[in-house]
Parts: C-alpha cells; sequence; structure tokens
C-alpha cells in the first residue's frame, strides 16, 4: 500500500467539518506534496510500482489533503482505466461537482475504488459511502486499527471492503 499526501485546506472545500481541527494539525513533519505536475509525478510512479508489485498496488488516497478539481477526478479515472491492477481507497469531503465526479469513480470502480465522504451519515451503497466521526449513533463499525484489533489499517481493509459506515474515534 501507498498513499499520496497533498497539502491540507489548500486542496480542501472550505466546508469540510474538520477544517478547524484537520488530522494534518499532528503531522507537521509529513511531507506533503504541491499539485504543480503532480499527476504526470504520481503516473510515473504508478508505472514503476506496478512493475515492481506484478500483483497489483493500493494507493490510499489523501492522508491529508482532498480531491481539487474535476480534472484531477478524471486523472484517476484515467489511471483506474489504464492500470487494472491499480486500486485506491480513500476520504474526501467534497459535496459539489468534484464530489459527483468521485461518486461516478466509486460506481464505475466499485471492485477497485472506495472514497468514502466524510460526513455523519450512513452509507446506502456504494456511490454513497461515509465516514463519521465518534459522535455518529446511526449503522456503523468503529475503525479496528484506532481500538487496537489491527497492528495497521493495511492489516485490516474495511475500509475499502465494507459499504458500512466507518467511525472514527478521531476523524
Amino acid at each position: 500500500m501507498y498513499s499520496v499526501t497533498l497539502t491540507e485546506r489548500a486542496t480542501c472545500p472550505t466546508s469540510c467539518q474538520h477544517w478547524d481541527d484537520c488530522y494534518g494539525n499532528n503531522m507537521p513533519f509529513a511531507h506533503r506534496f504541491d499539485t504543480i505536475g503532480l499527476m504526470e509525478k504520481i503516473e510515473s510512479d504508478i508505472s514503476i510500482l506496478l512493475k515492481k508489485h506484478k500483483e497489483g498496488i493500493m494507493v490510499r488516497l489523501h492522508v491529508l489533503g482532498d480531491f481539487y478539481s474535476t480534472e484531477y477526478v478524471a486523472f484517476w479515472e484515467r489511471m483506474l482505466l489504464e492500470n487494472p491492477k491499480l486500486a485506491v481507497f480513500g476520504f474526501t469531503a467534497r459535496e459539489d461537482k468534484i464530489g459527483r465526479a468521485v461518486s461516478i469513480l466509486n460506481i464505475r470502480f466499485s471492485d477497485r475504488c472506495v472514497i468514502r465522504t466524510s460526513r455523519n451519515k450512513e452509507s446506502n451503497g456504494i456511490d454513497n459511502i461515509f465516514a463519521a466521526s465518534e459522535s455518529f449513533e446511526g449503522k456503523a463499525f468503529t475503525c479496528p486499527e484506532q481500538t487496537g484489533k489491527v497492528k495497521s489499517c493495511a492489516d485490516c481493509g474495511l475500509c475499502w471492503t465494507a459499504t458500512k459506515t466507518v467511525r472514527f474515534l478521531s476523524h
């Protein structure tokens, strides 16, 4: 599993429920990538990684940051089309035209693309899957990594396999 980290807030919608208490506030040493030249670099990295890992790769999109344009979503669509051994998962706070484009990715590549919307809502299928905060009381499962049931996200995988809302102790 590999990850992409963008600059938080610069790529995020101001409507994000975590604008003021962003996960990135406590990650001063995380290496963030600017969007200039980003897609070309990611495309090159994916090519290199897929040659190295013949069985395929999983990319965790946006440890920090978010989808910043419909062109960027289209880039990921193209990457998934051209690379059948590529899978992606992640989270978004987008509920605008960018968010609708992300939902289409979830539908079109449901076996290899799971992007959850960060909202306290119950999931209702592949195109509307959510990541909720600890206060959420609807139908959900709590992140096993955050409760110590697994050593790491890579040991679990429920975020990219389950369609039920995931509740995070800190999200």
